[in-house]
């Protein structure tokens, strides 16, 4: 008698387990690296509006208004504006507002974009 060559349906359907056990594995890690991704996103942009801040207090030698901050921050290459309790940013076409507040212990939230700001927030 020849003996047929090939797989068994045996080491098949044993392929078939393991390659559905590695992809039950990744999707998990995958979902989490777009999580830490949009968080590292967002720490970027709060920690640009905090150097604009920088900036426009070293420029102008006075603490700058929500609009005014906005536009530093548009001038090192992002997309920002102003907006009532800080300023917003584009991350991926979804808008996040990083907050500003109008003491330096960031307490006190701007209510409007011709507020002062003193302390600058982290996006929540």
């Amino acid at each position: 008698m020849k003996k047929q060559a090939g797989f068994t349906i045996i080491e098949l359907v044993a392929v078939m387990v393991i390659l559905a056990l590695l992809g039950a594995m990744a999707v998990p890690r995958f979902a989490d690296v777009q999580t830490s991704a949009l968080r590292a996103a967002q720490d970027g942009s709060s920690n640009a509006v905090k150097s604009a801040h920088s900036i426009a207090i070293a420029e102008n030698k006075v603490m700058p208004d929500v609009t005014t901050l906005a536009t530093y921050v548009g001038g090192q290459g992002g997309t920002a504006t102003a907006a009532a309790g800080g300023v917003v940013v584009d991350i991926s076409g979804t808008n996040y507002t990083v907050p500003t507040y109008t003491d330096s212990t960031c307490t006190a939230l701007t209510l409007a974009v011709g507020n002062t700001v003193a302390c600058v927030g982290t996006i929540p």
